[in-house]
């Protein structure tokens, strides 16, 4: 497991090998983009409204094995790259376009 600095923040983060691909946390990513103190209780909200939509981007989501804050490995939703760029667009936030910046870098 990896992590990056995003707005001074840490994103957990993993790289799959076999697919090439990043995945990042959601609710870091989240906490990030809202400042929200319960940033669990923000993607749970944005989960409801998203299938109320017919957003298939929770379908897209993986769940992965992250340490937390108290050292202990907790399964966490995680996207990747594009789908996290599709997450952010549902989410008003003045850090929504640096984070978009960030991931493209």
């Amino acid at each position: 497991m990896n992590s990056k600095l995003i707005e001074s923040k840490k994103v957990r983060t993993h790289w799959d090998e076999e697919k090439e691909t990043w995945y990042f946390s959601v609710i870091d990513v989240i906490e990030i983009l809202t400042g929200s103190s319960i940033p669990k209780r923000y993607w749970s909200d944005l989960k409801k409204k998203l299938t109320k939509e017919g957003s298939q981007l929770y379908e897209n989501i993986v769940q992965l094995k992250f340490e937390a804050t108290d050292g202990k490995k907790y399964v966490t939703y995680c996207l990747d790259t594009p789908n996290l760029l599709k997450l952010t667009q549902s989410i008003p936030s003045p850090n929504a376009e640096f984070f978009k910046q960030s991931l493209a870098n």
